[in-house]
């Protein structure tokens, strides 16, 4: 099952939540109906990313533990807040700020995901106890028009 809160407008959040499944489609397509299409496919790569993490490995794929994501657009900037019900995550982090660096050991079946984040996201945050990510996507700004000649 599927809740959804009505859409963000101006600094409120929108909410959907749902079961721990990887059927996430129609949430993705919910999702990105208002990004600009220039955007949608990275977009759409990176948050399916972060919902499976947080279905598959956050909550097992148990159906009765849920996903919740809180979103928003403030100044210029699209903001996903997901939780998952698991134990918590722990990323490993350097000291360089290079998407690459979060790439896993070559033999590893997991963990490309991290970096595939990093290079969509502005910003990638998980909170101390390793159960929500915060991801951040930076909006190009606005052109004004110039009072100079």
């Amino acid at each position: 099952m599927i809740t959804i809160s009505l859409r963000p407008v101006g600094r409120y959040w929108g909410t959907i939540s749902f079961a721990s499944t990887l059927y996430l489609c129609p949430i993705l397509d919910l999702w990105l109906a208002e990004i600009p299409a220039k955007l949608q496919a990275e977009l759409r790569l990176g948050l399916q990313e972060a919902l499976v993490n947080a279905a598959k490995h956050g909550n097992n794929l148990d159906p009765s533990k849920t996903v919740v994501v809180r979103f928003s657009l403030i100044d210029n900037q699209y903001w996903w807040i997901i939780s998952d019900q698991g134990n918590g995550f722990t990323p490993s982090s350097t000291n360089e700020e290079e998407p690459t660096d979060y790439l896993p050991p070559d033999e590893s079946e997991n963990g490309r995901g991290l970096c595939l984040l990093h290079q969509i996201f502005d910003q990638v945050e998980w909170n101390r106890k390793g159960t929500e990510l915060r991801l951040c996507k930076q909006m190009e700004a606005r052109r004004g028009l110039s009072l100079r000649r």
